[in-house]
């Protein structure tokens, strides 16, 4: 399926209200679904969510009351279409299963972004949060081990390896250091745009999801470590946001917005395995085609400018699911000591000055103790070592990448160390060939 979206008309918006019946439609199966159509589910309930409440937002300053009612229909229909993603979830999917869950869309949209994106500082930008999330997946996988049974490969399939990244302890930081350089709209790429503004829904929803599900646990720690990785999808949000020209108008926005919509469900269509989502994702592709004319008829009403201007003519691939182990393994061993320094710049730790902006933020923060450091000191007394997936090489390393990701100064007091993390291993692996 190929188009110039900009001339597709897809559905009138007028002819988009369905019924509670097909609105609330039957979940998938957890134990068969392909984990990259569970991927898919969460990333377009993400785009949904920021799509809805830009529209609230840009209604607030819509003076034209006709104008305003139309944008406000495209929210009502936009609301059902995120409760039917969302309701696509099945009720005994438990909040760490999709938890691990949101973390592999994380951990492989980014790399799949990083490696497709024509601006070099966005491209470094994303790579920095990758390793992030990355690290995310690897301490919620302890818990879900420890608490539920789970193993993390009954979730991420073998497509995404499960070890430690840039410890999630370093992920806090002064605000003013996650504010990047910000494109320049009449200068970038539509797919710049389209990726900027697709990892950003997808990270805001991360922060929403751990907002809404983090206490649902009893034990301490792992409540704490919900608010602790919340906390660092809030730091994301900013960082992904602040790469937007602040300068682009609501109409701009508007346009941009639905542009990504019809992208990234045209991407869905065109990947998905599953024949029920795939008639979902085909339906909706053509609702935001319905939803996009709209943005160009507001844009050229109250711009009087070509929307090609903005969003090109061509489709973009913005969520190719696929694995990204190896590149993934290529950032981890180069870039897990890189941190986030004033004016958008990035700086290797071992150059950072004794007064860099965070170490105030992570001293105070961690200063009883950084719960995603417990995740590990409770794995190993559950399970001897911590939870892993993935090549072996990469998984015998574990002690090196987390020797090169550590920093002298505001460590928490329960930190693990690189030889106390290789002594576990050791006496694991000792243990297991006893066993045998």
């Amino acid at each position: 399926m190929t188009f110039n979206p900009l001339k597709e008309k897809g559905i009138p918006i007028e002819k988009q209200i369905r019924s509670w019946h097909k609105i609330a439609h039957k979940p998938f199966n957890k134990t068969l679904v392909d984990c990259y159509t569970r991927t898919r589910q969460i990333l377009m309930n993400g785009i949904e969510i920021e799509a809805w409440g830009f529209k609230h937002q840009f209604n607030r300053f819509m003076p034209n009351n006709n104008d305003k009612e139309l944008i406000s229909l495209i929210s009502k229909i936009e609301n059902s279409q995120q409760i039917s993603v969302n309701w696509m979830s099945p009720s005994d999917q438990s909040v760490l299963e999709t938890t691990l869950a949101y973390e592999q869309v994380a951990v492989d949209l980014t790399a799949w972004l990083a490696q497709n994106e024509p601006d070099d500082y966005v491209k470094e930008t994303f790579d920095f949060g990758l390793l992030e999330d990355f690290d995310h997946l690897y301490r919620y996988s302890q818990f879900a081990y420890m608490t539920e049974g789970i193993k993390p490969d009954s979730i991420v399939q073998n497509k995404t390896d499960v070890v430690l990244g840039r410890p999630t302890q370093f992920h806090h930081n002064n605000n003013s250091l996650r504010i990047r350089k910000p494109y320049k709209k009449n200068e970038t790429s539509p797919q710049t745009k389209v990726n900027i503004l697709t990892l950003l829904s997808a990270e805001q929803q991360t922060h929403n999801y751990y907002a809404e599900h983090g206490f649902n646990y009893a034990d301490p720690i792992l409540r704490k470590t919900y608010a602790e990785i919340k906390d660092v999808e809030e730091e994301h949000t900013t960082m992904y946001e602040s790469l937007i020209d602040s300068s682009e108008t609501f109409f701009e926005k508007l346009l941009i917005h639905e542009f990504c919509e019809v992208c990234n469900y045209y991407t869905c269509l065109t990947d998905e395995t599953d024949q029920r989502l795939k008639e979902t994702w085909e339906l909706f592709l053509q609702f935001e085609l319905g939803h996009l004319q709209v943005a160009i008829d507001l844009y050229k009403k109250y711009e009087k400018k070509d929307p090609q201007e903005i969003i090109g003519d061509k489709i973009i691939i913005p969520n190719r699911f696929q694995s990204q182990k190896a590149y993934v393994q290529k950032i981890l061993k180069s870039e897990t000591d890189k941190r986030l320094t004033q004016d958008g710049n990035f700086e290797r730790v071992k150059n950072l000055s004794e007064n860099w902006q965070s170490y105030k933020v992570q001293e105070k923060q961690n200063e009883f103790g950084s719960p995603s450091e417990d995740a590990l000191r409770l794995a190993f007394r559950y399970n001897k070592r911590d939870i892993v997936s993935g090549d072996s090489k990469l998984i015998n390393n574990e002690d090196k990448i987390l020797k090169q990701s550590l920093q002298e100064i505001a460590l928490a007091k329960n930190t693990v160390c690189p030889d106390e993390l290789h002594n576990a291993i050791e006496e694991f692996e000792i243990s297991k060939n006893e066993d045998m």
